[in-house]
């Protein structure tokens, strides 16, 4: 069994705002009886929330076999057999002898559209959910925002560190994105802008929107542009990356920018890429941002 992916799961499962999140959302979703499919099962998490919120049967769909083999280890433990089916392939060729009431999905990047969750949902959904069904999330919008860091990351490669200069290496960092858990919020430059938003469950994908653009609404040095995501859980539910919270299992993407002076009412011209083709698209560090600073009053 590869250790790194346990790893994985341990810490997803001590990302104790995203439990609280997806068990608020399931207990408004899920009404006694209901047929509930966890796309994605993991080490099964969603699933037992499903159940305690009264689901009667949840068809639990991991298409990772080593990741299978732990789910069906817990489904015996805990004698499950008749209140869980784990099914082992890809959700998007699931089949079920009656439709389902509630999707639930947990498959959001750190930009949020990584993991092709929108992509996967909507055919899931077209097969299997009856009408009316829920899913859960229900959205996923993906948004930029620029930033000047608070003495961390990025931001220490500046003019001034203890009286020495350090800005020299900016010359050397070449453009790539990279991933970050912020121990003091950033100071935002701009207002968060959506690049991609997708409602959940319905057929489309997730990718990003060219030719955005972020206005400066505050004076101060640009570091970054950082990327996160919203999902839209259920009623007064969300759950989000950025800021960082104690324990939170997503780092938020970072495209470093050399430091540069902007003021209010500058604009930030920004295509976000998504790799093209193969499992690149799942690398959030695989993903690129082509960025032009305009000044305010230039076109």
């Amino acid at each position: 069994m590869d250790q790194r992916l346990l790893l994985m799961h341990q810490t997803m499962l001590a990302d104790a705002p995203r439990l609280r999140a997806y068990d608020r959302a399931l207990e408004q979703a899920v009404g006694p009886g209901d047929v509930v499919v966890d796309v994605g099962a993991g080490t099964l998490v969603l699933s037992l929330l499903a159940l305690r919120h009264g689901a009667g049967h949840v068809w639990a769909v991991e298409a990772d076999p080593a990741m299978a083999e732990v789910a069906a280890r817990i489904i015996e433990a805990n004698d499950l057999k008749e209140r869980i089916t784990l099914v082992v392939g890809d959700a998007r060729a699931l089949r079920l002898p009656q439709p389902a009431d509630v999707l639930v999905c947990e498959m959001m990047g750190n930009l949020g559209p990584e993991e092709e969750m929108a992509e996967v949902l909507g055919v899931v959904a077209r097969r299997v959910l009856r009408p009316g069904g829920r899913v859960v999330p229900r959205r996923l919008v993906t948004q930029l925002a620029a930033v000047e860091f608070d003495g961390e990351g990025w931001g220490l490669w500046g003019p001034d560190f203890l009286g020495h200069r350090l800005d020299v290496v900016q010359q050397l960092v070449e453009p790539q994105a990279h991933l970050h858990f912020f121990q003091r919020n950033p100071r935002l430059l701009s207002d968060p802008a959506p690049v991609a938003d997708s409602p959940l469950g319905r057929a489309g994908s997730a990718r990003p929107r060219s030719g955005q653009r972020l206005r400066i609404v505050r004076a101060g040095t640009l570091h970054a542009v950082v990327g996160f995501f919203t999902a839209d859980m259920a009623d007064g539910v969300s759950l989000s990356n950025f800021p960082s919270y104690p324990g939170c299992n997503w780092a938020v993407w970072v495209w470093p920018l050399r430091h540069t002076r902007v003021a209010e009412g500058d604009e930030l011209r920004l295509d976000l890429r998504r790799p093209r083709g193969g499992t690149g698209v799942r690398l959030a560090t695989d993903w690129r941002l082509d960025c032009g600073v305009v000044r305010a009053g230039r076109s």
